[in-house]
């Protein structure tokens, strides 16, 4: 078996310490051809090179590079490479580097990244040909139509667990037998609870996500169901479906991660205990799945599936972000640019719980508003500028008496 070549974005991250796990138990499969991470943790990702024995190796904060640097040198001196048997990676530092990494070549390309930053190395991956195992929903939800237009037929493979499920139960079908898609939440730690309960809300309780374990801004996403809101967007986007056939239920439990409904009544279901390892494999590996990658469900033991409606009056970022993803054009940059602003100001004690999403939805509708925006093109440039303005007037928003 020829073994795929990888480079990771975002390796320090949730979902690159996980890809590494899934890569370091199925090494005759897979190698690792360049890691990026931020840089905030420069211990780490020099672990990560020496033991893949990575040749290209990104930080994308400058002032880490000297951190980075050494860290490689200990850990490779800690391995006895002192000898000169082995080549210490080559660092590469800046903003631009984890595209330059995405650019390598290679079979496979994860963008783990969080946030906005993850759009040109999306970019630069698609340029480059390789398949796009795509974590960073981010960067297709702002980037649009030029990442969808970017994109070679199959090119992009979902890791979200909800749009893996999806494209999972979409195998062999055609998408013109769709009802609707069924994106299903866990409803995060404040589930059942009413709008009136969630004016106190701490940044450690909204961490406290129930089943799943991800970074802190993905976390939080997932308690104000920003999340939930994004991957309509990202849904719509990867399958070209409507957005008044993309529903959202919740479901504690996490264990049916999107459902298909078909225009014969039949529902397409796709079940697996919450473990990103599943759908970071398949985006690996796709189309072929990596064997006991994760546990698969106990169907001998007594087991009972829930689902809910979602609450749009406490948890209205679904319906903002709807509205953002039918404007288009940079109104979904708009509300992501925001919510990160808000979720920064709420985690640092200047933003209450509900504000964060009643702060985005304000920003979004002033910039839908705008005639100027409504005939604009998308644009790179374009995209950059909206970025800008939303995460400035979500500043000052905050700021505001």
């Amino acid at each position: 078996m020829t073994r795929r070549r990888v480079a990771i974005l975002g390796s320090t991250g949730s979902i690159g310490t996980q890809a590494l796990d899934v890569i370091a138990a199925n090494r005759d499969r897979f190698e690792v051809v360049g890691l990026a991470a931020g840089g905030a943790q420069p211990e780490l990702l020099a672990q990560q090179a020496i033991e893949f024995d990575v040749p290209v190796v990104a930080v994308a904060k400058g002032s880490a590079a000297q951190d980075v640097q050494l860290a490689l040198y200990a850990e490779a001196q800690r391995r006895g490479y002192a000898d000169g048997d082995h080549d210490v990676p080559r660092l590469l530092i800046g903003r631009g580097s984890s595209s330059e990494v995405a650019a390598l070549p290679c079979d496979v390309v994860l963008n783990g990244m969080t946030g906005a930053v993850g759009l040109e190395p999306t970019l630069a991956a698609l340029a480059a040909g390789s398949t796009l195992a795509l974590a960073n929903k981010e960067s297709l939800i702002i980037g649009g139509e030029l990442v969808t237009s970017a994109a070679e037929p199959g090119q992009i493979v979902p890791v979200d667990s909800e749009h893996s499920a999806l494209a999972q139960a979409l195998r062999g079908e055609r998408i013109e037998d769709v009802r609707r898609l069924i994106l299903t939440a866990s409803g995060g730690p404040f589930r059942g609870r009413p709008r009136a309960d969630l004016l106190d809300v701490t940044p450690a309780e909204a961490l406290a996500h129930p089943t799943w374990d991800m970074g802190p801004v993905v976390t939080i996403n997932s308690a104000t169901m920003v999340n939930k809101g994004l991957e309509v967007i990202e849904a719509h986007l990867l399958f070209g479906i409507d957005f008044d056939r993309i529903d959202v239920v919740v479901h504690p439990t996490s264990v049916v991660h999107s459902m298909v409904e078909f225009v014969d009544g039949s529902t397409m279901v796709q079940a697996s205990p919450p473990d990103m390892r599943l759908p970071i494999a398949l985006g690996l590996a796709w189309p072929d799945r990596v064997p006991d990658v994760a546990s698969s469900c106990d169907w001998a033991a007594p087991t009972a599936w829930e689902f809910f409606p979602l609450d749009d009056d406490a948890f209205p970022a679904v319906d903002i972000a709807r509205r953002a993803g039918r404007f288009a054009r940079t109104a979904p940059a708009v509300f992501n640019a925001a919510n990160e602003v808000c979720v920064d100001a709420f985690v640092a004690g200047d933003l209450s719980f509900l504000e964060i999403v009643d702060t985005v939805g304000r920003v979004v509708e002033e910039h839908v508003g705008d005639p100027a925006v409504a005939a604009t093109e998308l644009t790179l440039d374009g995209v950059r500028a909206a970025d800008q303005w939303a995460r400035e007037r979500a500043t000052a928003l905050v700021g505001a008496p």
